[in-house]
């Protein structure tokens, strides 16, 4: 009898034990399942990088960014540091570089060797920091003046393009507005570039608030060229969802017609401190239920 007993009960603990394990386990998790993959582009909190990477990088990653897009590289480094010391950092703070920005303009015929070298050493770099793209950021002031010249960094593109590919790196361009307002002999200068650079070589980050600013619209461009757009830069006028102007529920259920991988958030005006204005767009994307 007393023997019953006692099996009774150490059955009745270990399953209790156990069950609670169970249930603290999955309280612990809950949270991390439900985190969305949303990435920071520096830029928006540039001032704070110039002043201490380690801190800013630390307080992103409070807040719940999975990655970065990066806005700070130069001579084969990542805001002054190795591109490995640059990769620990963020990983130390459970976020890894997914992207940068940054690249030249177009190379003058006699400093053509000397581009290439550049884009070499930039695209090891990245490749360092296991980085999956590599964007330009804007076009010289150039190519706005004649077609000649843009199609000319086209085919500059593509080239870089195939030298990110051999490393296993997408290379795309991000737009502004004026690439929406441009025209050059009959051909809008943001379709011309979509239509005379190579899909396989070179994709597209659409800003989705500087196309707007631009008067045209996210969904035409999915309808007219689906695929290309691997990117969003998820954009208001200052903090996300601040305006009432922007409506991104459509152009994120539109995703898989755009072929957008990824999507970063971009901040470049203020209503507050640059590190409060992130989080709350972060805030905004994590609670959207448009988002994943």
């Amino acid at each position: 009898m007393k023997k019953s007993f006692f099996y009774g009960k150490a059955l009745f603990f270990a399953l209790f034990f156990a069950t609670c394990t169970s249930l603290i386990f999955s309280s612990c998790t809950t949270g991390s399942d439900n985190e969305k993959e949303i990435g920071i582009q520096l830029w928006s909190v540039r001032d704070d990088m110039k002043s201490s990477p380690e801190l800013t990088i630390a307080k992103l990653g409070e807040i719940g960014y999975a990655y970065v897009e990066a806005a700070g590289y130069g001579d084969g480094k990542f805001y002054g540091m190795e591109p490995s010391a640059f990769k620990a950092l963020l990983a130390k703070n459970g976020m890894s570089m997914k992207g940068s920005h940054t690249g030249i303009n177009l190379p003058k015929e006699d400093e053509w060797d000397e581009a290439m070298t550049w884009w070499e050493q930039c695209i090891t770099a990245h490749k360092e920091a296991a980085a999956e793209w590599i964007v330009k950021p804007s076009m010289g002031q150039e190519a706005y003046r004649s077609l000649d010249t843009l199609q000319m960094y086209c085919d500059y593109y593509n080239k870089v393009g195939a030298m990110c590919n051999d490393a296993g790196i997408r290379f795309g361009y991000h737009n502004h507005a004026h690439e929406f307002e441009t025209e050059l002999d009959g051909h809008l200068f943001y379709d011309y570039l979509v239509e005379n650079t190579d899909p396989d070589k070179v994709m597209f980050e659409l800003d989705l608030y500087w196309i707007q600013q631009g008067g045209k619209s996210a969904l035409d461009y999915f309808e007219k060229y689906p695929g290309r757009f691997e990117l969003y830069h998820v954009k208001d006028e200052k903090e996300l969802g601040e305006s009432g102007e922007m409506d991104f529920k459509p152009i994120f259920e539109a995703a898989e017609k755009a072929g957008m991988k990824d999507y970063i958030v971009e901040v470049e005006r203020y209503n507050f401190e640059p590190m409060v204005s992130v989080e709350k767009s972060y805030e905004f994307l994590n609670n959207a239920e448009y988002t994943e």
